[in-house]
């Protein structure tokens, strides 16, 4: 039986949305999917909608990534059905790694030479590196064959002391061999001696010794934890992506801080009517309606307050310089849910 390509486009989800932002996919490149199985979900500034599958078949390709901005009538995905499908054979856009797919048949690749790796970067030492940036005409070195006892290595060799193992521990009780300095560097940077493996004479530690197991990555134990450890480098870096509703609400709580004007206003008030009120309610309609907290009744006290002051409750338009006052009070109340923040 012949098999065709069915194209399925972003759907027209509501009037006036000429793009959606792609929040997640539920099918990858290679599944089977069968009539009104979700494909994805797709989100306006107003909601989240679900796309299904209005035919069976086998995922070609993605037309997106999540988080994805895409229009209103491009290419969503693609499926391989039975019988010719809705379009002409294309070459898939996206990959499931999210990598463009170049249509390159595999055996092809067979002819091509492989790449040769990189080589590895070598660890060097606190005074390596400091010799690494003095020129070699300044050192004197240029040209010249360094000696092993001079101390010196030519650029580009390794280090002329070993770096010591991370986990190389001392028998019990036996102590770490180290000058005073070197103890107090130590200290500041939060390592352990003990776990410093010495590369001089009886086992003695060295400045390199120390360079090469922080260059290592090693951590303090925690016997020197909430002491030195808190000045190590810390350069580590991690980006999240911010997709969907959180998006949004990002944006939205940007542009608010952005055009917003912010004011904070404390004042006492004796509340006891209040909780007395709360009470007696919770107490005929707790069961029909819920229990009231305080929060509705002081959101119904600002409405009620800021009818008496209508410049509070007005919006300024600074691309034309205007202030408009509104007669309507539309209150919204933050609350945290698990998608995000919700108002």
């Amino acid at each position: 039986m012949s098999m065709g390509i069915h194209t399925i486009k972003m759907p027209d989800i509501g009037e006036g949305i000429a793009e959606v932002e792609l929040v997640e996919w539920h099918v990858k490149p290679g599944d089977t999917v069968v009539e009104d199985q979700l494909l994805a979900d797709v989100m306006t500034d107003k909601a989240t909608v679900q796309v299904p599958s209005p035919v069976e078949g086998k995922v070609v390709s993605l037309g997106g990534a999540v988080g994805e901005v895409m229009a209103v009538g491009s290419e969503l995905i693609q499926l391989e059905v039975e019988g010719a499908g809705n379009a002409a054979a294309s070459k898939p856009r996206r990959a499931s790694s999210g990598t463009p797919a170049t249509g390159t048949p595999a055996a092809a690749s067979a002819d091509m030479p492989a790449a040769t790796p990189a080589p590895e970067p070598v660890a060097m030492s606190a005074r390596d590196s400091v010799l690494e940036s003095i020129p070699q005409s300044a050192t004197g070195t240029a040209g010249k064959h360094v000696p092993e006892h001079s101390g010196l290595a030519p650029r580009g060799s390794a280090p002329v002391t070993p770096a010591a193992p991370a986990g190389a521990a001392r028998k019990a009780g036996e102590k770490p061999l180290a000058s005073p300095a070197l103890r107090k560097r130590a200290w500041d940077l939060g390592v352990e001696l003990q776990y410093v493996a010495g590369t001089g004479p009886t086992g003695r530690i060295s400045h390199a010794d120390l360079d090469a197991y922080v260059a290592q990555g090693a951590r303090a134990t925690a016997a020197s934890a909430g002491r030195g450890a808190a000045y190590l480098p810390r350069d580590e870096e991690k980006q999240i992506p911010v997709i969907g509703l959180r998006r949004k609400i990002a944006q939205k709580m940007q542009e608010s801080k952005r055009r917003i004007p912010h004011f904070t206003y404390v004042e006492e008030v004796d509340v006891t009517e209040l909780e007395a009120l709360r009470e007696r309610l919770n107490a005929q309609w707790a069961d029909q309606r819920g229990k009231l907290t305080i929060l509705p009744f002081l959101a119904r006290a600002i409405v009620l307050a800021v009818r008496e002051f209508p410049q509070v409750n007005a919006r300024f338009d600074d691309e034309n310089g205007v202030v408009t006052h509104y007669g309507g009070v539309h209150m919204g109340i933050a609350a945290q849910t698990d998608a995000g923040l919700m108002v």
